[in-house]
């Protein structure tokens, strides 16, 4: 006969149980210099990814990829540790952003450029063209995020409009996560398979409370397959292989370790003085949305990852404000691209249910390091595409899904805001990202160039589709009927809409050296 227990519903929690470490507390040091490096390793991805696509397009050879790698990592680890500090004091890990590729491309091609004939005159101009678009991007986001305009807006959030966004944030990427590690599947699913294993099957089997297994299972992980990779290029697996099968297998070739330096320090305004023109700057403004939508959907992700109460709108303000910083920053030292919170070291959070803000301070101290001292983080840098692909095949699906035990999955309304907006958000970016791969353009065609590339970096964005249908779904759909408050969550968050009405709230997000004082939260 079964226990009446076992029928009863499992409880809502308003901070998420079973972690190790939450926000405010921290590891031993040893443990989270080691945690730290983790999170250094995840972010390398992005990193290294988004300059090897722009860099070469813009006329720059392996230095000059290098070299903005190398800025990428130093102002990423800035960032990180004003987000932190001052933002909204979640373990998030800010990074280089998809959302501005797109800008960066329109950019890159634009006819007046085609007139440099020599690569390095024009990877320079062009680079100087992108940091004024990204410093004239960065006030429209700090505008947004420190005048209030979004704390406003995410008010209206419910568990119910929030959880697309959030699942779109991590699963939106899938074109970087399997179809990423199939280039070269001897290496990417040799690689997913053991961090599985490593992460989900040997705790249990060896039962203990804390396994090393769990929580270094990224770092196992890639020693054993970049090992693996390292004999399969020595034992000349990939002689002869196509070129596009050598780049993505071998590990000698992505040019990093011979093209970076021993040691230099990246500084402002090393390319030369920004350019500015106004097409440019429209087209990374709308980027600029994008990461906004996309960050704050990392950022409740590592509220419930951390254990801590679901953000503040005034906080989740804060910490878009000091975004904008940091975008302004990626244009004041030339990084190609501007910054977001990046969802692949959310997603370490809930593999290792570590969400300690100590721990991504630390991986901040890992970043500058290794931009300084470019050798040895060439070397990391050279870790095969398709290990870190794999990475993202676990680390993308963490984020989202807890969300749904504020909403009532009962109600035919909401099934139909939750599928509807999640499917169109991913089937809308699909159709824009696929026709601009075929057709070399946006689907959307007029005189204006900017204002094609506008809609094209809008709707190529999951979470940005997402999001807007579950919000206007949500606001609209049965309104007024008094069950949508209930079946939407909006009464779990309520308590959390102003700063100081849960006590919990001021242990989580309070500003250090008591600075609250000065900048409060409402």
């Amino acid at each position: 006969m079964a226990k009446i227990d076992d029928f009863a519903p499992f409880p809502v929690k308003d901070q998420l149980p079973g972690v190790e470490y939450c926000v405010s507390s921290s590891p031993n040091w040893p443990e989270g210099i080691v945690q730290g490096f983790q999170h250094y390793i995840v972010m390398l991805g992005t990193t290294v990814i988004i300059p090897s696509i722009l860099v070469p397009l813009m006329g720059g050879g392996d230095v000059q990829k290098a070299e903005v790698i190398n800025t990428v990592l130093f102002v990423s680890g800035i960032n990180t540790l004003l987000q932190s500090l001052f933002g909204s004091r979640l373990p998030v890990v800010i990074g280089a952003s998809y959302a501005y590729v797109i800008p960066a491309l329109y950019i890159t091609f634009s006819y007046r450029f085609t007139y440099y004939l020599h690569p390095h005159v024009r990877f320079e101009e062009t680079m100087r063209a992108i940091q004024g678009a990204l410093i004239i991007a960065s006030i429209s986001h700090m505008v947004m995020g420190f005048f209030g305009l979004w704390r406003i807006l995410v008010r209206f959030l419910t568990p119910l409009s929030a959880a697309p966004l959030v699942i779109l944030t991590g699963v939106g990427l899938v074109v970087l996560a399997f179809p990423q590690l199939a280039r070269c599947v001897e290496i990417g699913l040799p690689a997913l398979i053991i961090l599985i294993i490593l992460s989900q099957y040997l705790p249990h089997l060896f039962k203990c409370k804390r396994s090393i297994c769990e929580q270094f299972a990224v770092l196992f992980t890639v020693a054993i397959v970049w090992a693996y990779a390292e004999i399969l290029t020595a034992a000349g697996a990939y002689n002869k292989r196509p070129d596009s099968t050598q780049l993505s297998c071998r590990t000698d070739r992505s040019g990093l370790i011979s093209a970076s330096p021993w040691v230099r320090i990246p500084y402002p305004l090393q390319w030369g003085r920004p350019s500015f023109h106004a097409s440019d700057a429209f087209a990374m403004i709308a980027a600029s949305y994008v990461a906004i939508v996309e960050t704050t959907g990392s950022l409740i992700a590592a509220s419930r990852f951390g254990s801590a109460t679901h953000i503040p709108p005034s906080v989740l303000s804060r910490g878009i404000g000091w975004q904008g910083i940091g975008v302004l920053l990626n244009g004041l030292f030339g990084t190609a691209t501007g910054s977001t919170a990046l969802v692949e070291n959310t997603g370490l959070l809930g593999l290792t249910k570590v969400g300690s803000r100590r721990v991504v301070q630390i991986s901040a101290g890992f970043m500058i390091f290794f931009s300084i001292f470019g050798k040895f983080g060439a070397v990391l840098a050279s870790i095969p595409l398709p290990i870190f692909a794999a990475l993202y095949c676990v680390l993308f699906a963490y984020v989202g899904l807890g969300l749904l035990q504020f909403c009532n999955l009962n109600s035919f309304r909401t099934k139909f805001i939750l599928g509807f907006s999640i499917f169109i958000g991913l089937s809308v970016a699909q159709y824009f990202t696929e026709y601009l791969f075929i057709s070399g353009c946006g689907p959307v065609h007029t005189r204006t160039s900017a204002f094609n590339v506008i809609m094209q970096v809008i709707f190529s964005s999951a979470a940005t589709v997402g999001i807007m249908a579950a919000f206007l779904l949500d606001c609209t759909h049965s309104y007024g009927h008094p069950s949508v408050r209930r079946d939407s969550g909006r009464h779990w968050w309520e308590k959390f809409r102003v700063y100081y009405t849960d006590t919990r709230t001021e242990e989580f997000y309070a500003l250090p050296y008591n600075l609250n004082r000065f900048f409060p939260s409402f």
